[in-house]
């Protein structure tokens, strides 16, 4: 997945240049896959945040029903935030948490009580007995 973020954001970088415009479809699928797995990735690591961002990017490169923007001033931010999007999303590491080592605890076994183990009380033995 590491490699393909990677490609969708070499993609966006390449799209500032002035393209023919069967490069740009290729970007919209290209950039709208991408988004995909990576929705897929965040609604199943429960981060709804990253979810809405990249929601949103697939809405902007949609290849199905395309959003225009009309003009090249306009896209060229929204190419270069999409390409350092897909670039961190890349290369980020989750730092774990150094969780110190657990020592396996010994589970002793049960240990039986007997009735003369049992202590009793002399009134208990009286409400008992009455």
């Amino acid at each position: 997945m590491k490699s393909f973020l990677i490609i969708c954001s070499i993609c966006c970088f390449v799209a500032i240049l002035k393209l023919p415009i069967e490069y740009y479809i290729f970007l919209r699928t290209m950039v709208s896959l991408g988004a995909v797995l990576l929705i897929y990735h965040w609604i199943k690591q429960k981060n709804y945040a990253l979810a809405i961002v990249f929601a949103l990017i697939l809405f902007l490169f949609n290849p199905v029903a395309p959003f225009y923007l009309h003009r090249k001033s306009i896209w060229i931010p929204l190419d270069i935030i999409t390409g350092l999007l897909f670039l961190i999303i890349a290369f980020y590491k989750k730092s774990e948490s150094a969780k110190p080592e657990e020592k396996p605890t010994e589970i002793l076994p049960a240990q039986k009580t007997y009735s003369r183990d049992r202590i009793v009380s002399e009134k208990r033995n009286t409400i008992i007995t009455s």
